[in-house]
């Protein structure tokens, strides 16, 4: 009889509460433990295993470019970076990418981004919409930018320039909005998914559309959750018929 392996991380820094199993390989939507018992994989990497474990189109491929070169950085040009970029253009409708290695880095650009074009238009104090239940990431900036006090906790002073409205009240965005010239942008998740799946209404979002052209700000729409083809479309904003 092979003995229990027991699952424990004594060297790892215990920053979550994990379960008590260690997983030790898996195919399509189920992985395998290291006591070889087989679970539904319900969390898919948290959002990020579109293809599931072990596909067999995706691990020969990863096997053929790690065979060539395993990293270049961005000192270069990466050939087959720009063929992918080339393709997220044009499923988008957007005009160029910028590659990062997580949501995190994605939405922390984003929030880059909307400062920067709040200066450029000679706007020293920049202030972004977010919303409550959001959940954009672990960084000062995107903890700051998430809607749950329970992870922000232990972490103040959190970053200023955040006005917080809740989902699918245009009223309460113009309300709360009302008269600030500092705000250059909204930001959120057109299905939020770790405030517990809340989509945002198709009219709702164009009416976001609207209202941020007539206002001149940025939409920024975090997809790292619900984006690449999850909802029946590449992007779930796709289904409202806008373009961020």
């Amino acid at each position: 009889m092979t003995a229990h392996i027991e699952a424990a991380s004594p060297h790892t820094m215990n920053t979550y509460a994990r379960l008590p199993m260690a997983v030790d390989h898996g195919r399509g939507c189920r992985v395998v433990d290291v006591n070889g018992k087989s679970y539904l994989d319900g969390l898919g990497g948290i959002a990020v295993n579109t293809l599931g474990h072990n596909h067999p189109k995706l691990v020969p491929a990863l096997q053929d470019q790690i065979g060539k070169i395993i990293h270049s950085s961005n000192y270069y040009h990466v050939p087959n970076a720009e063929v992918l970029a080339k393709k997220l253009t044009e499923l988008s409708g957007l005009t160029n990418v910028f590659f990062c290695c997580t949501g995190l880095e994605a939405n922390e650009a984003a929030l880059k981004l909307a400062r920067k074009f709040g200066h450029d238009k000679g706007i020293a104090n920049p202030q972004i919409v977010v919303y409550e239940k959001a959940f954009h990431g672990r960084s000062i900036a995107t903890l700051s930018a998430t809607g749950n006090p329970k992870i922000q906790k232990g972490f103040e002073p959190l970053v200023e320039g955040f006005i917080r409205v809740p989902m699918n009240d245009i009223e309460a965005l113009k309300k709360a909005t009302e008269g600030n010239p500092n705000v250059v942008a909204v930001f959120f998740e057109t299905i939020q998914g770790e405030g517990g799946i809340n989509p945002m209404r198709i009219d709702y979002l164009q009416q976001l559309r609207q209202l941020c052209d007539e206002r001149d700000w940025l939409m920024m729409i975090d997809e790292v959750q619900c984006g690449m083809g999850r909802t029946g479309k590449w992007f779930a904003h796709q289904w409202a018929g806008i373009k961020p």
